[in-house]
């Protein structure tokens, strides 16, 4: 007796059929078997099974084992709003580390530290995004081989690992971590500061800064590697569509069983609400008046710049990325994908106008002066804008009993304090040089 059978494919669009195999129970071996099974082709061009009886072993259950690929939707080569925005990144964040070691005498070795450390992690992290994240090796689907009726090993094709991809996704991982820790590391320093205005942070701050900045992230890659990376299945450490954290499972629905989870998202919002805290914290110090002293009062807009800066170095951009995770609506599911694609990709140009252009056009006001003078027209009539020097006024004084070989003291107003001998009176007038 021959039977045949056809193979019917999977309504799941998100996989497609690898290969299969023509198997019956055998009682003997307690378990699937091949023997007198094999794959066939119909006139129709659909695989079928055709599997011949044996008189000396009862075969009455036949099936057919199939093995499922996924089909991955493998990303494209990166849009031109995050290549031109890295690019640019990466000449600001350059420029802004030449600065900040230039100036280090100026500002202390602890924030110098700090900042250019930011920098370097960053601008690593830019070159394997732009030249790392998408996967050079891709799996394409292949014709399904008739020759061989071999029993397969799961319900799933799985491939080894091949490529740089695992490699880059070690890199990018590390160095996104280590910059979001010196961006933790950074808020602290602010905050120690506040605390302690006058002494500044404990001396063995820097120390410790070194250790923890890029000693925590090696500690969280080096246990997400070792607990979920095998060779011959590099896809519970990394994803394959391109070179980032695994985070869904062989449905597609997001686990959090996988590293994206526990060893980037989780570590990630703990230092993001701290960074948060600190930045409140700052903000309603530098918002606060002490009406006791007379100086003059800090604009509004400054406020808000040095707010605005410090939540740059502190990376709560990264915030609305929590807020897609949780989007569902399209709509602002895409504004707010382009909103953390510019933020994003542009963080090192915004680090560098606001921490290293704002210090040199303030340290050299010849720079705006450099400017000439607006042409205002009214009517007509012309008015310019320039700079104008006053007239320096002096003061004079004359004791009562004169000294006729002494000439009068000339003392200009800018002096605070009067160099005089003692007299029984003396009177001063000011006199204004036109």
């Amino acid at each position: 007796m021959e039977l045949q059978f056809a193979v019917t494919t999977s309504n799941d669009s998100t996989v497609d059929l690898y290969n299969f195999a023509c198997v019956f129970w055998s009682y003997s071996k307690k378990d699937w078997s091949t023997e007198g099974c094999e794959k066939t082709e119909s006139f129709s061009g659909h695989v079928q099974c055709s599997c011949k009886s044996n008189r000396h072993e009862n075969r009455l259950n036949f099936a057919i084992l199939m093995t499922y690929n996924t089909n991955y939707q493998y990303s494209e080569a990166l849009h031109w709003i995050s290549t031109t925005g890295c690019s640019l990144s990466l000449v600001g964040l350059a420029v802004t580390v030449v600065y900040q070691i230039g100036t280090r005498k100026s500002r202390g070795c602890s924030p110098t530290l700090l900042s250019v450390n930011i920098c370097l992690s960053m601008t690593v992290f830019y070159l394997l995004f732009m030249f790392g994240i998408n996967n050079p090796v891709k799996h394409v689907k292949e014709a399904i081989s008739l020759a061989e009726n071999e029993v397969p090993e799961s319900d799933h094709k799985k491939y080894s690992d091949e490529g740089p991809c695992t490699i880059f996704t070690a890199l990018i991982h590390y160095f996104l971590l280590a910059t979001f820790t010196w961006n933790f590391l950074y808020g602290i320093h602010v905050f120690l500061l506040f605390k302690a205005t006058i002494s500044g942070p404990p001396p063995w701050f820097l120390k410790v800064s070194v250790a923890f900045g890029w000693g925590f992230p090696a500690i969280i890659v080096g246990i997400s590697l070792g607990s979920t990376y095998r060779m011959d299945e590099p896809l519970g450490y990394r994803q394959e569509e391109f070179c980032w954290l695994a985070s869904s499972n062989q449905k597609q629905q997001f686990d959090m069983r996988k590293p994206m989870f526990w060893a980037f998202l989780l570590p990630l919002v703990i230092m993001l609400i701290s960074n948060t805290a600190i930045l409140l914290h700052f903000s309603h110090n530098i918002s606060k008046t002490n009406p006791a002293l007379r100086s003059r009062k800090t604009p509004l807009r400054k406020k808000l710049l040095n707010s605005f800066s410090l939540a740059v170095m502190l990376g709560l951009t990264w915030v609305i990325g929590y807020i897609l995770l949780i989007t569902h609506d399209k709509t602002l599911n895409l504004i707010l994908s382009i909103v953390f694609c510019v933020c994003n990709t542009t963080q090192g140009i915004q680090i560098f106008v606001l921490f290293t252009l704002r210090s040199i056009l303030k340290s050299n006001p010849a720079l705006l002066n450099a400017v000439n003078a607006l042409d205002i027209g009214l009517h007509r009539r012309n008015f310019f804008l320039w700079k104008v020097k006053l007239p320096e006024s002096k003061e004079t004084y004359t004791p009562t009993n004169p000294d006729p070989v002494r000439p009068p003291h000339v003392i200009k107003e800018s002096s605070r304090s009067l160099d005089v001998e003692t007299a029984d009176h003396i009177s001063i007038r000011e006199q204004c040089n036109e």
